[in-house]
This record gives C-alpha cells, structure tokens and sequence, in this order.
C-alpha cells in the first residue's frame, strides 16, 4: 500500500528546497515584494489625500453654502467669476431666507501689498463684518472688520499670519501701514492660522472692508453694480442645510428672472465632501490597481521559475514517484513552494509599504495612513496568487511519467 505523504513532511521538503537555492528564491519574491509594498503605500497615500481634502473642506465652516456665479458653461469657458451675483442678491438671502443665519458677500481681487521695502502679492478679499463667524475664522490679534468700518468705508485691513510675517518679519504689525494697490491702509488685526484650502494659502490672504473694496480698488460696474466673486451663507444649524440650498435657489431664480439653466450655483461642504471623496476614491482605487499589476507580474515571475524549477527535478520527481510517491504529494510539495514564496514575499512587501506609509505622513502633509483589513487582503492576495500561478507547474510536475523521468539518470 503506497504511504500517504503528510502535510508536515511536504512542507518540510518545500522549506528545504527553497532554502537550497537561496538566491533564487529571493529574486522570485521580488515582484511580490514590490507588488505588495506598492499596493499598501499608494492606497496609503491614496487615504492620505482624502484624509487632506476633507480636513481642509472642514475648515471652511460648519452649516455653510457658496453661492458662486456663472452656470458650467461660463466654468468651462475659464471664467472664473462671471458677473452673475450682485450685493443686492446677498441682502435678499439674508432677509428673505428664514433658515439662513448669517450671510457674507465677498469681492476678490488679486494684488500687491506693500509695507516699507517688503511686497508680497496676495489675495485681497473685501468681506464685512459676518465674514469671520460665518467662515469660522478666528482673530490672532488686534480686531476683524466691523460694520463702522464698513459703513464709513475705512481704509483698513486684517492680514493673514503667512502675509504678515513677509511684511513684518520682526515687529508687531498692528497699526503700521501697507499699500494695497495704490492706497494707504491701516493693519487693525492679524488672523489666526486656518491653513489651505484646495491648494489656497488662506493665511496668505488680507481682509478689507467691502465698501472700501468697491470704493478704492475694483469700482462700480456701470451695468451690474457691485459684482460680488461668491457669497458664503451660514444655515441655521445642520439639518437646515438642505431648506436654506433650496430657498436661495429658488429666491436668486425669481431675481435674476431665469427661466432655463441657472446662472449661479449654491454649493454646501457635504456636496464638496462628496465630489471629493468621488474623486479620492478613484485615484485610491487606480493607485491599488497599478500595485495589482505589479502583483500580477511578480506571480508570472513565481510561475516562470516553478516551470524551470520543474525542468530541473525531473529526475528528483521519477525517482520519488517510482520509490511510491503519488502524484498528489508531488502537486502539493510544488504548490506549497509557490505559496511560501508569495506568502512570504507579501509580509515582506507589506512591512515595506507600512514603512512608506509612516514616512510619507512623517515628512509630508498627507495624513497618510492604511487599514488593518487592507493589510490582511493585501497579504491573503498575494498568496492566492501564488497558489494561482503555482498550479499550472504543480500539475506538469505532478504528471511526469516516472519511467520518462528516470531516462535521464
């Protein structure tokens, strides 16, 4: 009766072959290692940019909508601000929309600001006085624009914290004077750091009173009046979100009188929450699919070497099988080696990728980070493919005519 090889023995003899040839198992682990290290550190940083994105959508406010001009044609176009929204559109929300809380129109205009021998070119937003609480912002020192300054029209400004240290490096920068453009403008606070937003540097930015903005810098349009760059509206509380989106929509409809496509859009933090994590999502996902292409490839690697491997212990296989090894024992041996190789090209691939991960969120801004789930389909991936990729040798092995194989003694 022909002895039944155990599963312990099959493993033992697969252990010592692989470690007979050492070198060659190790560059046959080497397309799993790489597929696996790129599987785990893209999908981390794929996570990392989303874990940004939203950190930064975060700070824009909570419970707000930007009602922002021009349809997708006029976007397409490249027109960044289409005279579509106006100061009066503003007024009207604040008053007619019941679950709206506070309401902040805001003028942009990029230019340069000056103070002594020191320029910087920044971003130059006339806003009021409900700027700060809609937008979450917080005031590091010295005071924000209020209404007095709005009403009076004050050449005043806030500056963000990256500005004034570039326009004041050394001393205390309320009081002194910058040239904004060509004007004259007293420094009356310096905002605290809110960071980017979408690649902006907020704390790069200055805040102007937006009369003074209208009055000084961008002017009247003789058809339009004071074209607003986009309004930021504060719902009442979270739930009230949706209500305020469609109540300003509806409200801007009848003032501009639109029949077809509107010519603005009312844009809330979850919808931006959404397209980005559209977006994040897919990059994650095409990321993990180049890693699998690498994992694909290092599986072809394992099976190129299984076949020679084959080629080479064809007498090793008809001895074993004439001294009463079935072909069963000879599938398994095989299909074992190719799945120590790729099991063990994916721990090591896997401690590879977490170590990317970690340095990427250590030296980088991307909160780079990866799942524990993620780690064990990564790994039992990997070694699926070694059992895939190992069957086609295991069974050319394990079909070899023993008396075919002893010719070659």
């Amino acid at each position: 009766m022909v002895r039944r090889m155990k599963s312990t023995e099959t493993v033992r003899m697969a252990l010592t072959t692989l470690r007979t040839n050492r070198l060659r198992s190790l560059l046959t682990m080497v397309g799993i290692v790489i597929g696996n290290a790129s599987v785990i550190t893209l999908v981390g940083v794929g996570r990392g940019a989303q874990g940004l994105a939203e950190e930064q959508l975060s700070n824009l406010g909570a419970n707000v909508l930007f009602v922002v001009p021009g349809n997708n044609d006029t976007r397409r176009r490249g027109v960044a601000f289409p005279k579509t929204l106006v100061l009066e559109d503003a007024t009207a929300i604040a008053e007619q929309v019941p679950s709206v809380k506070r309401v902040a129109p805001q003028i942009t205009s990029s230019q340069v600001v000056q103070a002594g021998a020191r320029s910087a070119t920044s971003s130059i937003s006339g806003v009021t006085a409900d700027f700060v609480p809609v937008r979450s912002f917080e005031i590091a020192s010295g005071r924000f624009v209020n209404s007095q300054d709005e009403q009076a029209a004050r050449a005043v400004v806030a500056l963000g914290p990256d500005l004034r240290t570039k326009l004041f490096p050394t001393g205390d920068a309320i009081g002194q004077q910058v040239r904004i453009g060509s004007q004259a403008f007293e420094v009356i606070g310096v905002m605290a750091p809110k960071g980017a937003v979408f690649g902006s540097n907020q704390d790069e930015n200055a805040y102007i009173p937006l009369s003074t903005m209208v009055n000084r810098l961008t002017g009247r349009d003789p058809t339009y009046g004071i074209s607003l760059s986009f309004i930021s509206v504060e719902a009442k509380n979270d739930k009230s979100t949706g209500a305020a989106k469609f109540q300003i929509t509806n409200l801007l409809r009848q003032r501009h009188r639109i029949l077809r496509d509107d010519d603005f859009a009312v844009r809330s933090q979850k919808d931006a929450l959404t397209i980005v994590g559209t977006i994040t999502g897919g990059l994650t996902l095409m990321l993990a699919s180049i890693g699998g292409i690498s994992l694909l490839v290092g599986g072809i690697g394992i099976m190129n070497i299984m076949l020679v491997s084959v080629s080479e212990r064809t007498e090793e296989i008809g001895l074993r099988k004439a001294l009463g090894a079935r072909s069963s024992d000879v599938l398994q041996q095989f299909l074992v080696e190719s799945l120590v190789l790729s099991s063990l090209g994916g721990v090591i691939g896997t401690a590879v990728g977490l170590g990317a991960v970690g340095l990427v969120a250590a030296v980088t801004p991307l909160p780079a980070s990866i799942g524990t789930g993620m780690v064990l389909i990564t790994v039992g991936l990997s070694g699926s493919i070694g059992l895939f990729f190992g069957v086609v040798p295991a069974r050319r092995a394990a079909r070899l005519d023993p008396i075919v194989a002893l010719r070659s003694l």
